[in-house]
């Protein structure tokens, strides 16, 4: 399976280290399978850093899935959005390796703020989100995983 990350340069050797917390997943190394996604992701540096870098890397998906906690959500759901929540408000005490499941974007990221806020209720969130499509994410959490599976095989810049 090919995966795709967007930067400002190209990463060689992730390392969550250096990751932000808070964020959907929690802290951890994010990639996605769809190259324009990642283009997107880079473009977020181009003011700060003058330059948008795409990294692509190969996964063996079977020896991931047999050897790492995995944690994947199909849909926008009522437990991804908790997931999201406790991520965001740094209280998720989960141990997954990977966590997969759909991007937050603008309109997705809206409808989490009004509910993160109680200017709309769950079943008001879940049901405006019902219309969007994932466009997945894999968020590598574990440096062992990233380090035994993840491989670098080149970059661009876009």
């Amino acid at each position: 399976m090919t995966l795709y990350h967007g930067s400002y340069l190209a990463v060689e050797m992730p390392n969550i280290s250096y990751s932000r917390e808070k964020v959907d997943f929690g802290k951890g190394f994010y990639t996605t399978q769809i190259k324009e996604q990642a283009v997107r992701w880079s473009a977020r540096f181009k003011r700060k850093k003058g330059q948008c870098v795409v990294s692509l890397y190969e996964i063996d998906k079977s020896e991931l899935l047999n050897n790492s906690k995995i944690l994947s959500f199909e849909t926008y759901s009522d437990e991804w959005l908790d997931f999201i929540l406790d991520c965001r408000r740094g209280n998720d005490t989960s141990d997954y390796d990977v966590v997969i499941g759909g991007v937050a974007n603008d309109k997705v990221f809206d409808t989490i703020e009004l509910f993160f806020e109680k200017l709309i209720d769950r079943a008001e969130a879940i049901e405006r989100l019902r219309y969007e499509s994932p466009n997945l994410q894999y968020c590598f959490r574990s440096q062992d995983i990233i380090d035994r599976y993840l491989k670098f095989v080149s970059s661009e810049e876009v």
